[in-house]
């Protein structure tokens, strides 16, 4: 066997499901789960509907390349909500969602056949993808704190001139997975340049970026076409699993520099990992349709609205800068005791932040804190948030 699977972690719901292992819930009240970042709000009709109609697509083996049809309804979508024009032909490459794609972007990347070990930035917390992707690469996650102080941004300056001379890859996230929170113009410029001077890939993870509250996110490709930049060096990740309700569909694009996504492909055709001609027509018509978006973020705004003023009154938490989840500290400090009781007396679920990162620099800068994914209906949410404040009061943190 591939001896880099040793080197896997658990993956946070395996250690969530440890932790709960044995943990007594109440009778009579009902669970409610804010773990998991699944969205629950109904796949649109216009989606449902499109895959009826293309049935037919699954007697067909598809294309790696994907459709003209969808790369261009991609690149038409990429007009409307950024401003920038891509090539559907050389620079937007269909996936099978963002978590596939992530993980195979780096085994196509990552070169490992030099002296010194590749090494793989990756934000902490983060989408465990990344390091799971880096191990089996060959390559050395180095985790870069993001922390309250510096506003959940990377801290690039903390980086190791000896690290940076090793990196092949910088993986950001924006908006972060859990922090919610959105890189700024200078944020990409500063990254940029860093680009620039060691010549590092950078993969923009950005499946979060149509749950806003009314400024949309700006993207990677965004903010290189806004400070006169090619896309050199650079792939965007998106996915219709949150902007429309279909995690299930496994869909979504990758976009960016021709080069990259040139080679990516070929990696992609031995990969196996074509979407049914099916699914790419269900795409087709969610990437055309703006009106179940809309609707979708009035939900989650709504719910954040209801929760997010109440909690503050208990918990030290705020509305992200996007995204739908609460990235809350907890009184005392111990996120694992404070998810475990609250599981025992409330029946709510709750991951422990410390899950999420990694111990780094001489702190985890998940501890302390926990992860709540608004993704329950409005009702369930509101419930939630008055056990969490009746729990809290009880015992007076």
């Amino acid at each position: 066997m591939n001896p880099h699977l040793e080197l896997l972690q658990p993956y946070p719901f395996q250690r969530l499901r440890a932790m709960l292992a044995g943990v007594s819930a109440p009778e009579g009240l009902s669970h409610i789960n804010l773990s998991i970042g699944e969205p629950k709000h109904p796949t649109p009709d216009v989606v449902k509907q499109a895959m009826i109609d293309a049935l037919d697509g699954l007697a067909a083996y598809p294309a790696t390349l994907g459709s003209d049809a969808l790369r261009q309804a991609c690149a038409g979508w990429l007009q409307r909500r950024y401003g920038i024009s891509l090539d559907p032909a050389r620079e937007i490459l269909p996936v099978c969602g963002s978590r596939e794609a992530l993980f195979s972007f780096v085994q196509a990347v990552i070169d490992s056949s030099g002296e010194e070990k590749p090494v793989l930035i990756s934000p902490n917390p983060f989408y465990q993808i990344y390091e799971g992707a880096a191990l089996l690469a060959g390559a050395q996650p180095y985790y870069v704190n993001c922390v309250a102080a510096n506003h959940y941004q990377p801290d690039w300056s903390a980086v190791p001139e000896s690290i940076w001379q090793r990196t092949q890859i910088v993986v950001v996230c924006s908006p972060g997975n859990p922090t919610g929170a959105v890189m700024s113009l200078d944020d990409w410029a500063q990254l940029f340049a860093l680009s620039d001077r060691y010549g590092f890939i950078i993969a923009s993870d950005e499946c979060y970026s149509e749950i806003h509250f009314g400024t949309p996110p700006l993207g990677g490709l965004q903010a290189a076409a806004q400070l006169g930049r090619s896309h050199e060096r650079l792939v965007m990740f998106t996915s219709l699993s949150k902007r429309s309700n279909a995690p299930g569909l496994r869909s979504g694009f990758v976009a960016g520099d021709a080069r990259i996504l040139e080679k990516f492909l070929l990696y992609r055709t031995y990969h196996g990992s074509a979407m049914s001609a099916t699914i790419q027509q269900a795409s087709i018509a969610a990437w055309q349709d703006e009106v179940h978006v809309e609707a979708n973020r009035a939900a989650y705004t709504a719910k954040f609205d209801a929760v997010t003023g109440p909690l503050s009154q208990v918990l030290d938490v705020s509305r992200p800068d996007a995204g739908f989840y609460l990235w809350a500290a907890v009184p005392g400090g111990d996120d694992v005791a404070f998810a475990r009781a609250l599981f025992a007396e409330q029946h709510i679920t709750v991951l422990p932040g410390s899950f999420l990162a990694r111990d780094a620099h001489g702190v985890n800068p998940g501890a302390g804190r926990i992860r709540l994914a608004l993704v329950a209906p409005l009702a369930e949410c509101v419930a939630a948030a008055g056990r969490i404040e009746t729990f809290l009061r009880k015992h007076s943190l």
